[in-house]
């Protein structure tokens, strides 16, 4: 039985589903899933072999019932258009009620088993009457979940500053951890409006080469090191880490932009705090 790593809902859950029987899908069919919220619309993403799964953190299960048929777009369609009319109720009762959380979407499932209500509070919400008031409102099970305003991006945001559609409402499955420190490494500029998403956190990319970044900073003489080239005793200033050259004084004071495979043998290494007291220095050469 055909197994395949499905996406659905709208924060863009992974799930394991297999096939009723030898049906077979190719990579972006519309389906319609039994996951664990319910019946839903889905898309398929790739079989699932053993080495896409072992990329998948505690992936859900389900099954694939069929492909989506007309009938199931036409009811997806009104589905989509309903949920407007949902979302003006919900946050109405919310602002009746006057709790302090912030709507941000609601999302009802294609089988109608449930509403997932999403929105942001600084701290716990008691909304017990507003469940009630909801269930009653639209004849289902209401499921209300927190979330945080990066993933409040991955539910609203379009474009970033790229052009492109925003990464966490694309190809993420998860948004990885982000740093000033990738930053830094990286020397991109350290304002951070100019370095932030659309969630107003700092940038997902800024993930995607620190681990290259890295490995190739390890092949450099820390800064601070003393070197020796074929020109003399020098001192590390700072790295330019993919172009893999340094910029080093000489004995006579000079500055010098120069491949890292000129370093005949390192003298002396330097240490984290020399790294911090030069990490402001330019990689100007000398004129």
């Amino acid at each position: 039985m055909p197994k395949y790593v499905v996406r659905y809902g709208a924060m863009r859950l992974l799930g394991i589903m297999a096939t009723r029987g030898d049906e077979s899908f190719t990579r972006g069919s519309q389906v319609v899933a039994r996951t664990d919220r319910g019946l839903e619309c889905s898309v398929v993403l790739s079989e699932a072999t053993e080495e896409a799964t072992k990329e998948l953190k505690n992936p859900a299960q389900g099954q694939i019932l069929r492909a989506m048929t007309q009938a199931d777009s036409v009811e997806q369609s009104r589905i989509l258009a309903q949920q407007r009319d949902e979302f003006l109720k919900c946050r109405d009762l919310i602002v009746v009620s006057n709790l302090p959380m912030e709507l941000v979407d609601v999302e009802r499932i294609f089988g109608g088993e449930r509403i997932v209500v999403y929105y942001l509070a600084e701290n716990r919400v008691d909304f017990r009457d507003l469940v009630k008031q909801l269930a009653g409102e639209f004849q289902t099970r209401i499921e209300m979940r927190q979330i945080g305003v990066r993933d409040e991006a991955k539910l609203l945001a379009d474009y970033g500053d790229c052009g492109k559609p925003v990464c966490c409402n694309t190809h993420l499955s998860e948004m990885p951890p982000v740093s000033m420190k990738m930053a830094k490494l990286q020397k991109a500029t350290l304002d951070p409006t100019k370095i932030s998403g659309r969630c107003g956190r700092l940038k997902c990319c800024l993930r995607y080469e620190y681990d290259t970044y890295e490995q190739l900073q390890t092949e450099l003489p820390p800064v601070g090191s003393e070197v020796l080239t074929q020109r003399g005793r020098q001192r590390v200033l700072a790295h330019e880490i993919l172009a893999q050259q340094l910029l080093v004084e000489t004995e006579d004071h000079r500055r010098l932009l120069i491949p890292a495979a000129d370093v005949l043998t390192v003298i002396s290494r330097g240490s984290a705090s020399d790294a911090d007291a030069h990490g402001n220095e330019s990689a100007e050469t000398e004129a």
